[in-house]
């Protein structure tokens, strides 16, 4: 009997909660000790907002640790036992409270045997990475990423041999990448983006059968990378922004993505990378290469991203080259390329999304955007680059060049000769009295390797750290640095010393510049020259006065380099002298700007000791040497560079502190006690001209950090800073300083742990004026109740 029309309706409602209950996962409560350490992880993690929703009595395993599909936390469990776990913070999270436990994190985390998934990203982890992490064998993927993790990569996690995907990015990881990553026999996935890991790739990374994604850019790694020709299944190389180089990596031809760009590989392109047809991606650019470009990368079947910038290939491009049908990007800019601009990447028929980027070359555009044609023919010459049609056109040129010069041999009388000599003679000594005005920059014959004429292009640390707004490195011509400073007028002369004077300037684009001028000693190698002009291009970083470039000026006679000169960003703000001690009323510095800027100043410091190699210490650091930028961004103007650094040890036995002189093992802590003086003016507005002052400040901050009611506290600080600061602020970095100023180097802190103390009396401030003062300025937040315990000093 067919069912009646109201009867479907209700047949068909029945049938689809049946399969719905029979589709739902079969829930089995979590054992309680699970449970029980999630509460903890959600304490220790400082009750953060998307775990808000944790408590005693959630159902973990039946999707309450869980936020969504889009959740920023999640549990995931099998049976009763938890195997994923996700935690993901907002970008740039404060650290943790001080009383967090990095150890005591992980030992809670060990309480979850049945893990092998671990994601955690954005929460303010701070303190070296336990070994202790190796004890949860079953992990799988590793992800603690965008925290402020420091020391090693411990050998503890050497025991995780099922471990595939390893992801610690952006955190502050140091020492080298340990060779040991190359025995994990599972792992596919490693990504160490953005920390400070130097030293060489090591030669296990290169035996990992499994390996797909090597990801080690934005770090101070140096030397060749291994061959990697035998990873069948490596896709993805991404290390741009490191040291590495000179050589081209051995790669095998299923990679999809190569990223080299900014380091120092050099050479030519491997022929066989134009037969590498899966390649997607690939980037060599602001790197040393040379040597004919290769068309045929154009034409790759899934091509999308191509990017050779800022080197010195050459070669002459044709209109009628064949593109890809999936190329999207193509970046050709400065280098030395001549010929036409192919039609396929400018035809309208491209996709309106597609960037074509040529400028910069020799190619005949019309858009004003290209040097002339005899430019990219000098400056290939200048590397050492002949074109091969010009080398065989010289060669059958050879023949008839020499029956002329053997005929005039033969012809000429001892009197003509003599008169070719005179005339040689007088040409000389006119170019001796002036020596042409692109000297410097087309110099061919100077007996200085190409290396040296090359743009010396290094971004390092500070890629980690954000754009820095300032240009690339490069090398500049001297026609350029007299054009900036009119000639170096007197007028634009701002000092000068023994070695050398400095200018202002402004480049022709509009750039302000500071140029450096230092005499050369005629003892100097070119293996010097070399070592100092590297150091000289890794001195960028946003809280330095960072080098632009560089120039040098040769002696026609030896070809021996006779001047040095070094281009500088213009900071044209001040000094933070000027907007503390000596600003006038309404103008100075507020308690939360004044922090802002000293934690800039300790970024510069930790740049300085750890972000290069080697580190640069005893930098006589000067709060009138602390310059602001228009966002009030502190740069450190003045610091120990490398090549003054051997002329000023000899004159004056070794760089030292401004105020007192530390062993040569305790050299680093001489800028920690300079960074303390700074502090002091900083916190009181007095200016500081001597040590006996110092020691005077000094006992006064001791007076006031030992009063229980603030009131020293207060009456030793800047009547600036006392209009609005949190006492909890202010007693911590007042703290910090008076560390700082410890007579015995060893006893103060490293500049890791200033870094943590000032970070964290910015954030104390920034809650404070979060809530509503009372009329005296005494703070009413949370953040300001923070009980002794918490405030230990971070231990290094």
């Amino acid at each position: 009997m067919k069912p009646s029309p109201m009867a479907r309706p209700s047949h068909l409602l029945l049938i689809f909660f049946s399969v719905f209950l029979a589709l739902l996962p079969e829930t089995t409560q979590m054992q309680p000790s699970q449970a029980w350490t999630l509460l903890k992880i959600q304490q220790l993690l400082n009750h953060p907002p998307m775990l808000s929703h944790w408590r005693r009595g959630t159902d973990f395993c039946g999707g309450g640790g869980s936020m969504g599909p889009s959740s920023t936390a999640a549990v995931v469990c099998y049976e009763d036992t938890v195997t994923q776990l996700h935690i993901a913070g907002a970008a740039g999270s404060p650290p943790l409270p001080k009383n967090f436990s990095i150890g005591a994190f992980v030992t809670t985390l060990s309480r979850l045997p049945d893990l092998k998934v671990l994601m955690l990203s954005g929460l303010g982890l701070w303190g070296p990475l336990p070994g202790k992490l190796g004890r949860l064998a079953a992990l799988e993927i590793v992800s603690i990423s965008d925290n402020y993790l420091c020391g090693g990569i411990p050998r503890g996690m050497s025991r995780l041999v099922g471990l595939q995907t390893l992801v610690l990015d952006g955190n502050m990881l140091g020492g080298e990448v340990p060779a040991w990553l190359g025995t994990l026999p599972s792992l596919a996935v490693l990504s160490l983006r953005n920390n400070s890991l130097q030293g060489a790739v090591p030669e296990s990374l290169g035996r990992m059968p499994s390996l797909r994604s090597l990801v080690l850019a934005s770090n101070n790694l140096s030397g060749n990378l291994p061959d990697m020709s035998r990873l069948t299944n490596l896709q993805v190389i991404d290390v741009g922004g490191n040291s590495l180089g000179p050589a081209f990596p051995r790669l095998g031809r299923k990679v999809v993505t190569v990223v080299l760009s900014r380091n120092k590989f050099g050479g030519g392109l491997p022929a066989e990378l134009g037969t590498f047809y899966l390649l997607e991606r690939l980037d060599v650019s602001w790197n040393r290469f040379v040597g004919p470009f290769t068309p045929a990368l154009l034409s790759l079947p899934y091509i999308r991203y191509l990017s050779i910038a800022g080197n010195r290939f050459t070669g002459t491009l044709s209109n009628k080259e064949l593109c890809g049908d999936n190329l999207r990007f193509i970046d050709l800019s400065s280098n030395l390329l001549m010929g036409s601009v192919p039609t396929c990447l400018t035809s309208q028929d491209r996709k309106p999304d597609a960037v074509v980027l040529v400028a910069a070359n020799c190619l005949d555009n019309g858009d004003g955007s290209q040097h002339l044609s005899p430019f990219c023919q000098t400056q290939a010459l200048a590397v050492g680059i002949v074109p091969g049609k010009e080398r065989k056109s010289t060669a059958e040129q050879a023949g008839f060049v020499t029956g002329i010069v053997m005929a005039v041999l033969v012809a000429v009388s001892v009197v003509g000769v003599m008169v070719f000599f005179a005339v040689r003679k007088v040409t000389a000594k006119g170019a001796k009295a002036r020596a042409p005005a692109t000297l410097a920059e087309e110099h061919a014959s100077s007996g200085y390797p190409s290396k040296l004429l090359a743009d010396a292009r290094y971004i390092s640390q500070t890629v980690k750290l954000g754009a820095l707004g300032i240009p690339s490195y490069r090398s500049f011509s001297l026609v350029e640095l007299e054009a900036a400073t009119n000639n170096f007028e007197n007028s634009y002369l701002q000092g000068q010393d023994s070695h050398g004077e400095m200018y202002r300037g402004r480049l022709g684009n509009g750039t302000p510049v500071t140029v450096r001028t230092l005499k050369i000693e005629r003892s100097q190698t070119t293996q010097s020259f070399n070592r100092h002009i590297e150091m000289i291009s890794r001195l960028r970083h946003q809280n330095l006065v960072s080098a632009l470039g560089h120039c040098f000026e040769y002696d026609l006679d030896d070809s021996t380099v006779t001047q040095l000169y070094i281009v500088f960003e213009y900071v044209q703000n001040g000094s933070l002298r000027s907007r503390i001690s000596q600003g006038t009323e309404g103008c100075k510095l507020t308690w939360a700007q004044r922090i802002s800027a000293i934690i800039g100043v300790a970024k510069g410091i930790q740049f300085l000791h750890g972000g290069i190699v080697p580190g640069i210490v005893g930098n006589n650091l000067m709060i009138t040497n602390i310059l602001l930028d228009q966002n009030h961004v502190a740069k450190i103007g003045s610091y120990n560079i490398p090549i003054l650094a051997e002329a000023m040890n000899s004159e004056q036995g070794g760089a030292g502190s401004n105020f007192q002189t530390d062993s040569p093992m305790y050299s680093d802590k001489t800028d920690i006690f300079d960074f303390g003086v700074i502090l002091v003016e900083v916190v009181s507005g007095k200016t500081i001209t001597s040590m006996y002052e110092v020691e005077i400040l000094k006992e006064l901050l001791q007076w006031a950090i030992a009063d229980e009611d603030r009131v020293r506290r207060r009456s030793f600080a800047d009547p600036e800073v006392r209009k609005g600061c949190s006492d909890e602020s202010l007693r911590t970095v007042m703290e910090i300083c008076l560390r700082c100023l410890a007579k015995e180097a060893a006893q103060r802190p490293s500049v890791e742990d200033v870094l943590w103390n000032l970070q964290f009396a910015a954030q104390v401030q920034a809650d404070w004026e979060g809530d509503a003062p009372s009329s005296d300025g005494s703070p009413v937040s949370s953040s300001s109740r923070v009980t002794r315990s918490s405030r230990l000093s971070l231990s290094r």
